[in-house]
């Protein structure tokens, strides 16, 4: 069998393997789940009206406000579900499985792929699921064309790729999963300080570099302009080069941490 047979499957396998923990497990995956629905369940129906007035300059208009709202759920709904996959990985490391697997004649990275791309599974059926509540309270695209409703799935899943794979690094140098879950909340932190929730100009001036400067808000926007026909502008290649560039430092991080010798 040729390298990359074997690496197809061995990662098959893993894949599976991790895709049945979270079918077996799903409490921490619903647990993550639940924070983004909450936060657009609560800022639609509890601060909707103000919100939509403070950013319309008018008249509250609640289903403008969802229409406003939504990418940045999606966004922060993706960093929710990573965190999953740093304590999934730290608890492999931690109970021994890996220490077996080191043993077992399999493709070393195929035990890391399984890893991410079972989380970027997880993260397309958690937006899915979260888009579906979207949609029942308002959420709207009519306008948006099959091109760019495809390539707002494809921004959205490069998303997760680069997400998950610093989240793996992040699991990786946990000592625990307790450790794996703090140190990842990060991921879930930065798109509450983006423009999720409000516009980066309505933001003090003192703060909205921390808004602006940071791989979630260029996302949200281009997100926003390919669902809802805003201006995307620069945001669309930043969003790019934010993900490529985490994608790559996360894999090299997580196989440099990987090929480490068990102490």
């Amino acid at each position: 069998m040729s390298s990359l047979s074997l690496a197809v499957r061995d990662s098959s396998t893993m894949l599976r393997r991790n895709l049945l923990h979270a079918r077996r497990y799903p409490s921490l995956t619903l647990n993550l789940l639940l924070t983004p629905v909450m936060l657009l369940l609560l800022f639609v129906y509890v601060f909707g009206d103000v919100m939509s007035a403070g950013i319309g300059g008018g008249a509250p208009d609640r289903s403008e406000y969802v229409a406003y709202l939504v990418p940045g759920i999606l966004l922060l709904t993706i960093g929710g579900t990573t965190i999953g996959s740093a304590v999934s990985v730290a608890m492999d490391m931690t109970e021994g499985i890996i220490a077996r697997f080191r043993t077992l004649a399999i493709h070393r990275g195929s035990v890391l792929i399984g890893h991410v791309v079972g989380s970027v599974l997880q993260c397309m059926m958690s937006l899915l699921l979260v888009g579906a509540v979207a949609v029942v309270i308002g959420f709207r695209a009519t306008d948006a064309t099959a091109l760019e409703w495809l390539l707002a799935v494809g921004l959205l899943a490069l998303v997760s790729l680069a997400l998950t794979w610093i989240a793996v690094g992040m699991g990786l140098s946990s000592p625990n999963a307790e450790a794996a879950s703090n140190n990842a909340l990060p991921l879930m932190v930065l798109p509450l300080l983006s423009s999720a929730f409000v516009p980066v100009d309505a933001m003090p001036g003192w703060f909205r570099p921390v808004a602006e400067y940071q791989p979630f808000t260029p996302a949200i926007e281009t997100l926003r302009g390919l669902l809802l026909g805003t201006e995307i502008g620069h945001n669309g290649w930043l969003a790019v080069a934010w993900c490529a560039g985490l994608a790559g430092l996360g894999h090299l991080w997580s196989k440099s941490l990987f090929a480490r010798d068990p102490k």
